[in-house]
């Protein structure tokens, strides 16, 4: 489904009756990345399941300039609003974390409730930064595939390439869907995010972290780390992870989400 909201075509999925929950893809992935665990939770017949893909991403037009964290936000929020949901549930991986901290800094009246995947409140060190502007030159100059080749080897774990060579495929997939002016439109606005550290003590709605155990990009100590500044939240370590820990670990993923619902919804 596409819906016209702030000026671009935005692209979702929108299936089931019940609790909303919103799912914020990673980057450079698009929304189907999301596509087996909302299968899996329609199943239950307890979820109104949305996910969406970002400016640029998947099925969704691009728009000129930066792509900040507080864009993405303003999108999302829009997309609640046309679909009619006061509050849900937001699950976001990586990048779809800061989105969520966007989110929770302009908008904590909208969220029920957060799944924070392998992501962090820290913005970016210098290093960091720098690092952001030369993956952007790289999707502009040489292409998703270049892309894909550079950031594979932090996403995923070792074990995963070795062992499930399926899910590198799928990854560079969801990779080659995009188009390189978002790629670089939000590396560059990623590399902008404000840091929010601040916000962890105020964070009042349930709370769910995870983080994959051979995280690069995340690692489980820094992730730790934030956590206890959190007031209700709760951690688990997924084995055999690295950074796409609902692609890599798809039935864990789905069982840590599923009980933390059930729990506190």
């Amino acid at each position: 489904m596409k819906i016209s909201i702030n000026g671009v075509d935005i692209s979702y999925d929108d299936h089931g009756i019940g609790l909303p929950v919103l799912f914020l893809h990673a980057f450079p992935l698009n929304r189907s990345m999301w596509t087996e665990l909302m299968t899996a939770l329609l199943s239950e017949q307890r979820y109104r399941l949305v996910a969406c893909d970002y400016r640029g991403f998947g099925e969704s037009s691009l728009s000129n300039g930066i792509l900040t964290m507080e864009t993405v936000a303003d999108d999302i929020v829009a997309l609640m609003d046309a679909l009619g949901m006061k509050q849900a549930v937001l699950c976001g991986l990586s990048m779809g974390g800061y989105v969520a901290f966007a989110m929770l800094r302009k908008y904590p009246q909208r969220i029920a409730g957060l799944i924070f995947a392998d992501t962090k409140p820290a913005a970016d060190t210098e290093e960091g930064k720098i690092n952001r502007e030369r993956l952007a030159e790289l999707a502009l100059t040489r292409g998703t595939q270049a892309v894909a080749d550079l950031q594979i080897p932090r996403l995923l774990a070792e074990r995963t390439r070795r062992q499930q060579p399926e899910v590198e495929v799928r990854v560079r997939q969801l990779i080659a869907a995009n188009t390189v002016q978002a790629i670089a439109a939000a590396s560059r606005g990623m590399a902008e995010r404000e840091d929010a550290s601040d916000l962890l003590a105020q964070i009042v709605c349930p709370t769910l972290v995870i983080v994959g155990e051979q995280d690069l990009v995340t690692p489980p100590d820094l992730v730790q780390r934030y956590v206890e500044h959190i007031p209700k939240a709760q951690c688990v370590v997924l084995a055999q992870s690295g950074h796409l820990t609902c692609l890599e670990q798809p039935e864990a993923f789905l069982a840590q989400v599923r009980a933390f619902l059930q729990q506190n919804f």
